[in-house]
């Protein structure tokens, strides 16, 4: 069984145990060819992610060299007939051929587009399932030991945006479910790793007024009006302004800061 991971330090699970050795230019060629697995990179596409639009003259024999040794590593680390297999040469370009099993990255995307399409049926206890599903996966920051060029770095952004919408799912759903002391832990995390997100704020505001914390809730109002004030200059948005209001007037059916929030 081969299988790469991403989500997280670059590895590589195979039968044979070695570790896959690889220096840096060769780990950020690899870690483009899997962020785009199953698709052919080109290799003008290559050299703007390994020279950042300047190549040098001896780029194109660089990059036959740089696949070279991948294939030799892969080789060492999961056979030749597997390195043949998923290592492709297409065209003017190279290409990772997976099967779904083989990546982490497969999975994850499943499981969110899944919880995705399961919070617009409103089965909420089934959302949070495949987005604990799909975070289980997720072992820190995208190729977190490679050093990206501009290119894979990109995906990196998308695929940590992802991340930030699966939890965000997860979040919303718990919240439906009236589970607002349970997920305090996490908004304050969310609040803590984003601190400019204003619907996070108020989905922390609101699950502690909701858990009979108003004092931490405006305390919470006071640390989000605080930190847009001071790093954007702006003021709280209309929604914020509205959780304060209903819990210093102690109004019954304050609006919930979770409702609608998951496009």
């Amino acid at each position: 069984m081969t299988r790469f991971k991403i989500l997280g330090p670059l590895e590589l699970e195979s039968r044979g145990g070695e570790a896959l050795r690889r220096g840096p230019k060769v780990a950020r060629l690899l870690g483009l060819l899997l962020v785009r697995a199953n698709q052919t990179v080109g290799v003008d596409t290559l050299m703007d992610e390994l020279w950042d639009g300047e190549p040098p003259t001896t780029a194109l024999k660089t990059i036959r060299t740089h696949v070279y040794h991948l294939r030799g590593a892969l080789e060492r680390s999961c056979g030749a007939d597997t390195a043949r297999r998923v290592l492709l040469t297409r065209g003017p370009g190279y290409r990772m051929d997976l099967a779904p099993e083989e990546l982490d990255l497969f999975a994850f995307q499943q499981l969110v587009g899944q919880a995705q399409v399961l919070w617009t049926e409103h089965r909420h206890d089934e959302v949070v399932d495949r987005a604990d599903q799909a975070l289980s996966l997720w072992r820190g920051p995208v190729l977190s030991d490679v050093r990206p060029g501009r290119v894979l770095a990109g995906h990196v952004a998308r695929l940590t945006e992802t991340y930030t919408r699966a939890r965000e799912l997860r979040v919303d759903s718990a919240l439906r479910l009236g589970l607002h002391r349970e997920v305090l832990p996490e908004l304050r995390d969310l609040v803590s790793v984003y601190p400019l997100h204003e619907g996070f704020h108020a989905r922390l505001i609101d699950a502690l007024s909701r858990s009979g914390r108003r004092g931490e809730a405006l305390s919470a109002f006071r640390a989000a009006r605080d930190t847009l004030h001071d790093q954007l200059g702006l003021e709280p948005s209309e929604e914020l302004c509205r959780l304060q209001h209903a819990i210093l007037t102690g109004a019954s059916g304050a609006p919930s800061a979770s409702r609608g929030s998951v496009n």
